[in-house]
């Protein structure tokens, strides 16, 4: 008897297969962030004392220990590149701090301190989490395997020491673990973790499979072909480990000239110092002139001039569900001037969907009609399509026939009885082949024009009597043109195409966004490949991703953007921004909010430029009292920040949107 479609009770959900078991360090496990938090809630403390009027023996020592607590790591790393011959900014913002406590200005030192902590802190857990990340790929192949032994017994071992040319038997639901070829069996395996493609893939006898990907409903036996050592998983790892190594380091601008800036404003207060007392100057003179040099030509504006505008872009950033990872990072994405796009889950929403109902003309069905026979044979299957099939008459409210004996064949499709026919539910292939009718010609009509169209052609049939067929895609985001072309205008060029699916549906999903150049059939080493040609002819490559696959080029790109909601853990953790939300058209917006940010980064330095040297100019020329001197550099610092701050408004955003 028909039966309203309803919810079936949700089972416990396995993990995604691209998503290795969580390894994530601790915040308060890191030595910089303990500090940093001490240095901070000392800060705090003193501050309100301060501020209050307490006296001076009240708030000092809480400000002298946030000094040591936050200030000692930095300083000794720059007395440790001092002993290099090198001269780091870090240094130098710690004696910016101690010259600034010197003369009185200890809030502002022990403010200065808390800042550069806090950076390396959250610099340090950053990296932190990327290792974790990467070790936790590993996990993605189990620990254990079926070993074949010669007389037909079975052992389990450990995967790392299965050995080329052992056979292994991966049962329904378990994850193969090593790379090698099919012998015998068939089933349909999911390994989106290494080619991104949204469906299962059919496997039999001679194919290829990947440790670390999950197997179907179906036993197979596997010949191994290569060492866990060399695995695509393992690969994937060394991989992502390299390019984050070697990747050239790209420096915030001030960072770029520290050297420079850093001996040379040294070498100049030492001088200011000497050689006043040397002609004869008062040592008490002397020194304070030098002192007051060292405070008006210190970086702390200059500093201020860049960060400001670049953490109040990632502020707005944030706000709209862009995770943008550091200030290097947003200072990044605005100098892309290449694009490089997955398929799966970035331009598509990486869940396949009924998008054709093709009934044939003799069968009397209505659309609605050949679905719902459709779902009931499909429903009580767990494969993707079946899903897709379901969802498709769940959406549409249909009532589904009672379904009996049930078979799923893996490869292949499924049957079962409804309403006293044998429908069956199948790739067209294997219901097609050899068979001859007006009814089989139709449907291989529909098949052929569904295929070319980069669908996944279902066949649908009762009793051996084609009745139509489905057509199943991963539907496009709706922005993705529209984001495509934005990312175009952006850079002066197209963007590229990288994906592991097969030809035919990159070619068709690339027509539809816009995209000429498709690289289709990729492993990961090959996006990397496809990414470092792009750099090496001097592009700076933009990789927006969200699989373990795409995390080696989202590690060697110039800058790595990961979709967040489907985003594996080792791609989240290997981008340097994350869209948390989805949101595909929100990656041109922050590329053109960055290159915005830039402009502010410049204008700041222009400001802080012109106080620098004027006050410079006047200490060294006449006399300028150190109050007037420290008034004139902490009022630079305050200008530039409330000049980097008009990136925290809405505005900022609707601007960097509408005019890229």
């Amino acid at each position: 008897m028909p039966a309203t479609l309803i919810e079936r009770p949700a089972p416990t959900a396995p993990p995604r297969p691209d998503a290795a078991p969580r390894r994530r360090t601790r915040v308060f496990a890191l030595p910089e962030a303990r500090w940093a938090a001490a240095a901070t809630v000392l800060f705090l403390l003193a501050l309100p004392l301060q501020l209050t009027g307490a006296p001076a023996w009240a708030w000092g020592p809480l400000y002298a220990l946030a000094y040591v607590t936050g200030g000692w790591e930095p300083a000794w790393a720059g007395l440790r590149a001092l002993r290099e011959r090198t001269l780091d900014v870090d240094l130098l913002m710690i004696v910016a701090a101690l010259g600034a406590a010197a003369v009185g200005q200890v809030m502002d030192g022990a403010l200065l301190i808390v800042i550069f902590a806090t950076s390396g802190a959250l610099e340090a857990l950053a990296t932190a989490r990327t290792a974790d990340s990467v070790r936790g790929l590993l996990d993605l192949a189990p620990a254990t395997a079926t070993r074949l032994l010669p007389g037909g017994a079975e052992e389990s071992v450990p995967t790392d020491a299965l050995a080329v040319g052992d056979t292994v038997l991966v049962r329904p639901g378990e994850r193969i673990g090593a790379d090698g070829r099919v012998l015998d069996g068939a089933s349909e395996v999911d390994q989106a973790t290494i080619t991104g493609e949204p469906l299962p893939v059919a496997k039999a006898t001679g194919d290829e499979v990947f440790a670390g990907t999950l197997n179907g409903t179906g036993a197979l036996r596997i010949r191994v072909d290569r060492d866990a050592r060399d695995s695509v998983i393992a690969r994937i790892v060394t991989m992502v480990e390299e390019a984050s190594e070697t990747k050239a380091p790209t420096q915030l601008f001030i960072e770029k000239v520290e050297q420079r800036y850093s001996i040379g404003m040294v070498l100049t207060t030492l001088a200011v110092f000497a050689v006043p007392l040397a002609l004869g100057a008062a040592l008490t003179d002397s020194l304070l002139r030098a002192m007051t040099f060292m405070i008006v030509a210190s970086p702390c504006a200059v500093v201020l001039a860049t960060m400001p505008p670049l953490l109040s872009a990632i502020a707005n950033a944030g706000r709209h569900g862009v995770l943008v990872k550091s200030a290097v990072v947003m200072e990044r994405l605005g100098h892309s001037d290449a694009v490089a796009l997955d398929k799966t889950g970035t331009l598509t929403e990486g869940t396949p969907r009924v998008t054709d109902l093709r009934p044939l003309t003799g069968s009397g069905l209505t659309p609605d009609g050949l679905l719902a026979l459709a779902a009931a044979a499909e429903h009580p299957s767990e494969h993707p399509l079946a899903r897709a099939v379901v969802d498709a008459a769940r959406t549409r409210g249909l009532a589904l026939p009672a379904a009996e004996d049930f078979t799923s064949t893996p490869g292949i499709g499924v049957s079962a009885t409804v309403d006293g026919r044998i429908i069956a539910v199948a790739a067209p292939a294997r219901l097609l082949d050899g068979r001859s009718s007006a009814e089989v010609d139709q449907a291989a009509a529909h098949v052929g024009a569904l295929e070319e169209a980069g669908r996944t052609a279902v066949l649908v049939e009762a009793d051996g009597v084609p009745l139509g067929v489905l057509g199943i895609a991963d539907r496009l985001r709706p922005d993705a043109a529209a984001t495509v072309a934005a990312l175009a205008s952006l850079t002066g060029g197209a963007p590229m195409l990288l994906t592991g699916d097969n030809p035919r549906a990159a070619a068709h999903l690339a027509a539809e966004v816009g995209i000429t150049d498709v690289r289709a059939a990729l492993l990961p080493q090959d996006k990397v490949a496809a990414v470092r040609e792009r750099e090496a002819a001097g592009r700076k490559v933009l990789v927006i991703g969200d699989g373990v696959n795409d995390a080696p080029a989202l590690a060697a790109a110039h800058t790595g953007v990961a979709m967040g909601r489907a985003g594996s853990d080792l791609a989240l953790e290997t981008a340097d921004a994350v869209v948390v939300r989805d949101e595909l058209a929100t990656v041109p917006t922050v590329v053109a909010l960055s290159r915005r940010a830039r402009g502010l980064v410049v204008q700041n330095l222009v400001i802080a430029s012109v106080f620098i040297s004027v006050l410079v100019v006047w200490d060294l020329v006449a006399t300028l009292p150190l109050p007037l001197g420290v008034l004139g550099h902490e009022g630079s610092t305050v200008i530039v920040g409330l000049n980097g701050l008009r990136l925290l408004r809405e505005a900022a955003w609707t601007r960097a949107r509408a005019g890229r």
